[in-house]
């Protein structure tokens, strides 16, 4: 079968396709994954086919989490999306496996063409009782609340994507029609979702329409046999386990203050240090410091003593894998939900919002997450529960038996 996996936005939002695409081409699926050039090598590395997505990740976000302005921001992202999708991914597809930034563009191409559909989300979108829409926050509402969040938070969207898909609708020669039409279409249809995250860290709520699947993380490709660079297992073997910082695609422009607070925070935990370049840019330099780049996760997160990171749904997860305990900090989008997610289940310190973050409080919060041992104890037992989850195989298994059904 000719798979299309069509995914945007940064590189937390992609790299857990990779895995996925990879686990299907070996189920001897031919498998591409479509997403914006930025990603090309990524996507190639892991042995898949290549098409371009129009627009430009770094629209979507990254900046202080201001509401207004990653409305915005999104906006114009959505906008570069929706302009040619149709020429990225409908010739030669058997199925479209559709993420949750581009199914409210795939669902119209799936229309025109007949192409069956799956959602693959990695994060949850549909309305529940059990806790807010992951875009508001972690307070609850109480459960009536939560789930009147969940449909105005669905409404928000399709008022995001509506100017795309009247374009996009237009181009594909169909009927106009409002994105929230579109919506309840596939949701009275109960049009399957998998989404790639650990029930250890989000149950499925009872209270979904059938259809929707947690099947457990996606995780990155990456060569399980490659080395960690000499420099940094050097650094690894030279002491006791380091703390690792970093902000992934967050915190552009702002290395430099990030980079002495994090050094301050490490000295007064009296804790060694490992800082992630990212979009930060983080640097810096000493016997118990170290700079790196690009390091897969999977080999590194094991040898640690704690990670600081931004919440993304990735890093959230992969530090959980590797039963280590974390220090959120959160900055904007669904990371104050996965943040919220880590507290809740003891596997990491209360959230330090990215605005309210200082030397003093990441030195507090290491000097628990590292030197009590609730939290690595709970860290391990999300680790086990994690280890008995195979995301990629249930999902290979899942496309085997939706795609013999009607999924469009």
């Amino acid at each position: 079968m000719r798979i299309l996996i069509a995914a945007a936005g940064s590189r937390g939002d992609i790299a857990p396709y990779t895995g996925l695409g990879a686990a299907l081409r070996a189920a001897g699926h031919e498998v591409a994954l479509a997403t914006t050039d930025t990603f090309e090598p990524l996507v190639r590395a892991a042995g898949l086919d290549f098409r371009a997505l129009p627009g430009n990740p770094a629209k979507g976000g990254g900046g202080s989490g201001d509401k207004r302005e990653l409305m915005r921001a999104a906006s114009a992202f959505i906008t570069d999306l929706g302009q040619g999708f149709a020429d990225a991914t409908a010739d030669g597809t058997d199925l479209l496996l559709l993420s949750t930034t581009t199914a409210p563009l795939g669902w119209h191409l799936s229309e025109a063409t007949g192409t069956p559909s799956i959602g693959v989300y990695l994060q949850p979108t549909a309305p529940t009782g059990d806790f807010p829409p992951v875009v508001t926050g972690t307070r609850s509402l109480g459960r009536p609340g939560n789930r009147l969040a969940g449909r105005l938070a669905l409404r928000m969207t399709d008022r995001l994507y509506a100017p795309a898909v009247t374009a996009l609708r237009e181009r594909l020669g169909l009927a106009p029609a409002k994105p929230s039409d579109t919506r309840r279409r596939r949701e009275r249809a109960d049009w399957p979702v998998l989404h790639g995250f650990s029930s250890a860290l989000v149950p499925r709520p009872a209270d979904w329409r059938p259809g929707l699947q947690v099947v457990g993380t996606w995780w990155p490709h990456h060569d399980p046999d490659g080395p960690l660079p000499p420099r940094l297992a050097d650094f690894l073997g030279a002491g006791a386990p380091p703390v690792l910082i970093g902000f992934g695609s967050m915190a552009a422009g702002e290395g430099e203050r990030l980079s002495e607070l994090a050094v301050r925070a490490l000295r007064r935990a009296r804790l060694r240090g490992i800082l992630q370049s990212g979009s930060a840019g983080l640097a810096a330099e000493g016997d118990d410091v170290l700079t790196i780049g690009d390091v897969p996760h999977a080999p590194l997160f094991p040898h640690l003593a704690a990670v600081v990171h931004h919440a993304g749904a990735g890093t959230s997860a992969a530090a959980l894998r590797a039963g280590v305990p974390a220090v959120t900090v959160p900055v904007t989008a669904d990371q104050p939900f996965w943040a919220g997610r880590l507290a809740a289940i003891g596997a990491a310190d209360e959230p330090i919002p990215f605005r309210t973050l200082t030397a003093d409080r990441l030195a507090d919060a290491l000097d628990r997450v590292v030197r009590q041992r609730a939290h690595r104890e709970a860290a391990a037992k999300g680790a086990e529960r994690m280890a008995a989850e195979d995301g990629a195989a249930e999902t290979v298994e899942a496309v085997r038996r939706l795609s013999g059904a009607s999924v469009r």
